[in-house]
């Protein structure tokens, strides 16, 4: 066990931020960092074929709604805890230390596995890219590792792309979206417009719980908002107003996106034309409504996208790793800080092994980069944050029943109570569905929890385990650390 160091938890001096970013400001950055072009290329196509087929573009609309009142609740949350931030912190403050500690471990599984999920489909993306250019074919697993060694340099580095090329990529990245839906609406389509993706029917039809996982998980990020608390100009109005514009917009842009993608093949022929290649499906689309400019820039916003992307969420590990060993709940040397970058260096070439251990083990498993590695982990991230999220819903029941402290009925018991229905509910669709999005079957070919599906789904129930035992292990040992332990990680 983890020797819990007093310094890292008592000692520590914490710097405050201090800004004046308004609504704009804050949802721009969070829905670059969200990569909305690695959903629609990526994601998208996914849900449409091993998904509710015709049906996706619904369940974008349905997560909204669920994401909706959930947001309600985490508003309400960050003007009352002193560190608002991560989700760990609030569950912390209504489910106590223990709980906020074993989701933490949960976040930590979280974004490595969407992390992983995506340096495997840019590996893909750019292999095939380079075959079609006349080049060399090259495994896509080499280009992922080459990927992860980049964003490993930058990560040591303290390098992050900045709000302004953040601010380029989606532009640019919505920009071609829209000007494809434009296209489609302006010829009418494959068969003519029509509004059968949100016909009941097809919108329960195939796998809608494979369906839903890929539509949450386009959402992933979004509660970042509340991370820029400190920095808004009125944290009170701002926070809340940024996340409710993030999750309506990201709603929104998702479902009508998806939309096109199948007016433009049909709803009789979207699925033969995704299921010849779900990975350059956006690719093919684009080249037939937009020619060789919309395919060609297409090709290269998704990788530079997928990159931001990647590099996104392997500085938010990084992090996350640093906390958590200031703590004492991880190795004192991911505490260490560079001399010179002022990066978390330790932690950061810690999660570059290990992204590129497993692209390895993958690679050598001879796992198909979009249809298994970046649809398995992508459903794992997806699973564990609805379960995050849920219980998060439950802590701000709990904290605000305990404290009153907002009194406000819908914000703090009814929306929230809601959003955790939607969430569980969620949640134990995507579980349900998990054997036919993994493939596992048995002799017959009929879908059945088998050893891929049980040892996946068990990182959901292993990861939180681990932060009972340690809590319990701090609480035992050093009472005096334990009681702060959720200020000292969120710090």
């Amino acid at each position: 066990m983890t020797q819990l160091q007093s310094q890292g938890v008592e000692d520590s001096a914490k710097r405050g931020l201090t800004g004046s970013l308004g609504v704009t400001a804050i949802v721009f950055m969070v829905v670059a960092a969200a990569s909305p072009l690695t959903v629609i290329g990526g994601a998208a196509p996914l849900g449409i074929l091993i998904g509710n087929g015709i049906g996706f573009p619904s369940l974008y609309a349905i997560s909204a709604v669920i994401l909706l009142l959930f947001s309600v609740g985490l508003a309400a949350m960050t003007r009352h805890v002193p560190k608002p931030g991560a989700f760990f912190t609030y569950v912390g403050y209504g489910l106590g230390r223990s709980t906020g500690l074993a989701s933490a471990w949960l976040a930590m599984l979280t974004y490595t596995t969407i992390q992983v999920s995506v340096h495997a489909y840019v590996g893909y993306i750019l292999s095939i890219t380079l075959e079609s250019l006349g080049g060399p074919v090259v495994p896509w697993w080499v280009f992922s590792l080459t990927v992860i060694a980049l964003v490993g340099i930058l990560g040591f580095r303290h390098i992050d792309l900045s709000s302004k090329v953040l601010g380029v990529l989606l532009v640019a990245e919505v920009g071609i979206v829209i000007a494809l839906v434009i296209a489609v609406v302006a010829t009418g389509g494959e068969e003519g417009l029509s509004l059968a993706p949100f016909e009941p029917a097809n919108v329960v039809s195939g796998s809608p719980g494979v369906g839903l996982m890929f539509a949450i998980a386009a959402f992933i990020g979004f509660e970042a908002t509340a991370i820029f608390r400190d920095e808004a100009k009125d944290p009170d109005k701002t926070i809340p107003r940024a996340t409710y514009a993030a999750v309506i917009g990201i709603g929104i842009f998702y479902t009508v996106s998806s939309w096109a993608l199948i007016m433009a093949w049909g709803p009789n022929g979207v699925i033969d034309v995704v299921a010849e290649d779900p990975g350059t499906f956006i690719i093919t689309t684009m080249a037939r409504y937009l020619g060789v400019i919309g395919e060609v820039g297409v090709n290269i916003l998704l990788i530079t996208a997928m990159f931001a992307c990647v590099l996104s969420f392997h500085n938010v590990v990084t992090r996350y790793q640093h906390s958590m060993a200031n703590a004492g709940v991880l190795p004192d040397r991911l505490a260490n800080v560079h001399a010179k970058h002022l990066s978390p260096h330790v932690s950061s070439l810690v999660q570059t092994v290990t992204a590129a251990v497993l692209i390895i083990i993958f690679a050598s498993l001879g796992l198909d980069p979009v249809l298994q590695v970046f649809t398995w982990f992508a459903g794992v991230a997806t699973l564990a944050i609805a379960v995050l999220m849920a219980i998060t819903s439950l802590a701000v029941i709990v904290y605000f029943a305990k404290t009153k402290s907002d009194r406000r009925v819908w914000n703090t018991v009814i929306a929230p109570a809601l959003g955790f229905i939607g969430l569980v509910t969620a949640a134990a669709l995507v579980i349900a569905y998990f054997p036919i999005m993994v493939g596992d079957a048995d002799a017959e070919g009929a879908p059945v929890f088998g050893g891929v599906s049980w040892f996946l789904l068990s990182l959901i129930v292993i990861f939180p385990a681990i932060g009972y035992i340690q809590a319990s292990w701090i609480k035992n040992k050093r009472p005096a650390a334990y009681v702060k332990l959720t200020d000292s990680i969120a710090g």
